[in-house]
């Protein structure tokens, strides 16, 4: 699934596509209504029609679009993505959205999996409550952090993923961060040092940055616009490299399953209490 870096990828790239136009219609491709949450396609229609985007921006893993009148958040889950166009390569099947600007553009929504949704929201307060601070936000402090985990006494990899807790982190940018921290995925937060959650806050923010910075990773289809690739996979150190050797001491990443999520973790540098 998308996370932080790959979501605020696709933002940066469609900006310039999307900001300042005024929707013409918006409609389910391939009959998949499933994709407008709560909504039916008629009634989303007539709520987006001739309403204005005046912003593009990033709330956790979610895109959101400032409307005249309300906001459209899109979920990538899986396998989503936004294009401006179909390709020759493509498959129109795999397509679940279309929607029209006046100026005569599109956007689509491809999704292989169509897991990917769509949501129309009067204000974003439900939205917000399910959502724990952006990690590259002012509220994302050295002492939120340690004293979020001072309370909580379950193991620090669910911890991170839990986005009421902190919105955006997933599976690759957990797995990163904990590595560089020196701390076992299965340690139970109460037991980290203050020591240790300083340098997992510096390393949660230095990652998503430098990740953001190569437009994400792209592992199986990610694409933050236009077929491009995001390229942070030439970065990761332990996610998705078990029985590599550790580029620190050598010592054969090893992959646990926490919560049916796949974790990669060094036994030697990350060891647990």
């Amino acid at each position: 699934m998308p996370e932080l870096p790959e979501v605020q990828s696709v933002v940066n790239h469609f900006r310039k596509y999307v900001e300042g136009q005024k929707i013409q219609s918006v409609k389910p491709l391939n009959e998949w209504n499933k994709v407008f949450h709560s909504i039916s396609p008629t009634k989303l229609n007539h709520k987006l029609k001739s309403q204005n985007i005046s912003k593009l921006w990033r709330r956790g893993k979610y895109i959101i679009l400032d409307l005249d009148q309300g906001y459209l958040a899109i979920h990538l889950r899986m396998t989503g993505r936004l294009q401006t166009k179909i390709n020759k390569t493509d498959h129109l099947k795999h397509f679940t959205v279309l929607m029209k600007f006046e100026n005569g553009t599109n956007l689509y929504f491809k999704d292989y999996r169509k897991f990917g949704r769509w949501y129309y929201f009067e204000t974003l307060s439900k939205l917000e409550a399910k959502l724990g601070p952006e990690p590259l936000g002012s509220a994302f402090t050295r002492q939120f952090l340690k004293e979020g985990l001072q309370r909580s006494p379950g193991m620090i990899k669910p911890k991170l993923l839990n986005q009421k807790f902190i919105a955006g982190i997933g599976n690759i940018y957990a797995d990163e961060s904990l590595w560089t921290a020196r701390i076992h995925p299965m340690e139970k937060c109460c037991n980290i040092s203050t020591v240790k959650s300083n340098r997992l806050h510096q390393a949660i923010q230095e990652i998503l940055n430098k990740a953001i910075g190569h437009k994400g990773t792209t592992i199986i289809n990610f694409s933050p616009g236009d077929e491009a690739r995001g390229n942070f996979a030439n970065y990761l150190n332990v996610f998705g490299k078990s029985n590599e050797p550790c580029p620190r001491c050598k010592t054969l990443i090893q992959k646990i399953f926490l919560g049916q999520r796949g974790t990669h973790f060094c036994p030697r540098c990350q060891k647990k209490r």
